[in-house]
């Protein structure tokens, strides 16, 4: 029997923080949770249930100072990517921003994530 106090709510696998037991990145909860959305927006917009949404965010206050680093590293690899291709390739830069701001206008609900783009 699991308890309570044995339960995890945050997994780092291959250099990626993630609810556990899911594919979603902590850092795309983080960011809707710092602009402001309530832990049941959140929950209904990624499919997760209050638990772990609630257990994701203890962790993140809990460990704010790390995970702000790693969300701010991974902010930097991500911009450094977005140059580098659209040095390489403005075009192509340009249809996937569009694509991009086209997809994020048709959701209800919109959290931008560095990492995963969603």
């Amino acid at each position: 029997m699991e308890h309570a106090m044995d339960k995890i709510y945050v997994e780092y696998r291959d250099g990626v923080y993630y609810i556990a037991n899911t594919r979603m990145t902590l850092d795309s909860l983080v960011y809707a949770y710092r602009e402001g959305h309530s832990p049941e927006t959140i929950a209904q917009a990624f499919w997760l249930d209050h638990e772990q949404v609630y257990g994701a965010i203890t962790f993140y206050l809990a460990h704010r100072q790390g995970v702000d680093e790693y969300t701010r590293q991974g902010e930097a690899e991500q911009d450094a990517l977005r140059d580098q291709l659209h040095r390489r390739s403005p075009g192509l830069h340009q249809k996937l921003a569009a694509a991009k701001h086209t997809r994020g206008a048709t959701r209800g609900v919109r959290f931008a994530s560095k990492r995963t783009g969603t």
